[in-house]
């Protein structure tokens, strides 16, 4: 961590314009930062894929839009960890800047789309978005780690958490309705208009007091950059893997992010298609769902988490969510769905979401280490990332060989596997850390 935040400098940020360095501003622009990633998430994953299954698009085409619009997120580390580690201190900023130029230009390229039923050219435009909104990403990230003080980083964590859920649940809910009414073009305008002064807040606040507002120089008196290669990267990488530990939570945050993918995509289509729900009334209720978990429900987990330690809860969590899909599969197969189904929306959005909240904290302890801390956690999310694109991108071919109340209590037997690792004593603490060392 750098000396940002300290006595020493908060006199000098008091008059200088707005930096990192001044603790309210670091909230605010840290929290339009992942503000506007929840808005295109919104639209994207929830709105987008229900308009789909709304004109009655298949669940692999589907899943297929899941797929493209999430692929760079399961590379990001290696695609952008070495390049924003190069740039060093000072100048992470203009990264975050550069990304998200590119972001918004990404997404004019859906005006050039005739209609959002060209999932094909709509799903590649978002691909090329999250190519730059996943620098914005591993940007903010590391300047999260050059500017937070280290007693800041939970509230600022739970600040970020908040800012995506509360970008996503608006946009699932604004663009529900935008895209059953209005002109696919129309809603794209609205969402760059959104997305714009979501990302005022990033542009303005910079990164260090006395910084120019666009810049490449490095701030005087900053240590050089550290190099890091992407050799040196994929090696100490595989040395990392080579230990049974880091396998078995990679293991872990594939597991749970592909089978609920594999969940979310034939549920919400078998919603719409075979039980008659309204699109738009079920993006509505996935985004209040959203809202609660991700914000009061969030707090609450972060708070318990902290009391009780990070593995319990996570173990917890973990029951209840196997508990929970149990029996969503059980009264799915029993014939129950229409009555039940809004439960089952609750119980099997809610659940999912808190996890993360408790996983971060053990992840993030497991990654601990004399260097490469960022660089391991990185690789613990993205691989999570990958678990979720590959469940989207499988849904619909395992869909045509097991029906949906197997796949939940597919869902159910994962969830249980993962609460009994985290019982392994080591599992994501004494184990772990010692891998930390290697990355």
């Amino acid at each position: 961590m750098s000396g940002v935040g300290t006595d020493a400098s908060r006199p000098t940020a008091r008059t200088s314009p707005p930096s990192l360095a001044q603790r309210p501003w670091r909230y605010a622009a840290f929290f339009s930062t992942y503000l506007y990633q929840g808005l295109v998430a919104g639209f994207s994953l929830t709105a987008l894929a229900n308009h789909y299954s709304g004109r009655g698009v298949s669940a692999s085409e589907v899943g297929l839009h899941f797929a493209l619009a999430g692929l760079p997120w399961t590379v990001q580390p290696v695609l952008w960890g070495p390049l924003v580690d190069r740039v060093g201190p000072g100048r992470r900023r203009i990264c975050a800047l550069t990304a998200i130029a590119g972001s918004h230009l990404a997404l004019c390229g859906l005006f050039l789309v005739p209609d959002a039923g060209a999932i094909g050219a709509v799903g590649l435009v978002l691909f090329a978005h999250s190519l730059a909104a996943s620098l914005l990403d591993t940007a903010c990230d590391r300047m999260v780690m050059d500017h937070v003080p280290p007693d800041e980083l939970g509230r600022m964590s739970a600040c970020m958490r908040i800012g995506f859920v509360v970008g996503t649940s608006l946009s699932a809910a604004v663009f529900a309705w935008t895209l059953s009414v209005w002109p696919f073009a129309d809603s794209i305008a609205l969402l760059l208009g959104l997305g714009l002064a979501a990302t005022i807040l990033p542009v303005v606040v910079r990164e260090r007091p006395g910084d120019a507002l666009f810049s490449l120089k490095r701030h005087p008196g900053l240590p050089p950059a550290r190099a890091s290669t992407f050799r040196r990267f994929l090696r100490r990488l595989a040395l990392g893997l080579r230990r049974g530990a880091v396998l078995r939570i990679l293991l872990l945050c594939f597991g749970l992010d592909f089978v609920l993918a594999l969940f979310e995509v034939r549920f919400g289509v078998d919603l719409v298609q075979g039980q008659g729900w309204d699109a738009a009334t079920l993006s509505r209720l996935q985004a209040g769902l959203a809202f609660v978990g991700g914000t009061a429900g969030a707090l609450a987990i972060g708070l318990w988490s902290d009391r009780v330690g990070r593995l319990p809860a996570l173990r917890l969590l973990l029951v209840a969510s196997a508990l929970a899909f149990a029996l969503a599969g059980l009264l799915i197969a029993a014939g129950s769905l229409g009555a039940a189904a809004p439960v089952l929306v609750g119980l099997t959005n809610i659940l999912p979401n808190l996890i993360i909240v408790a996983m971060v904290p053990a992840l993030m302890e497991a990654s601990r280490g004399r260097a490469g801390a960022a660089t391991q956690f990185e690789v613990f999310m993205a691989t999570m990332n990958l678990g979720s694109v590959a469940g989207a991108a499988a849904s619909g071919f395992v869909g045509s060989l097991v029906p949906i109340a197997g796949v939940g209590l597919l869902v159910a037997f994962v969830f249980a596997v993962g609460a009994w690792l985290c019982d392994r004593r080591h599992f994501l603490a004494g184990k772990a850390s010692r891998v930390g060392r290697t990355l």
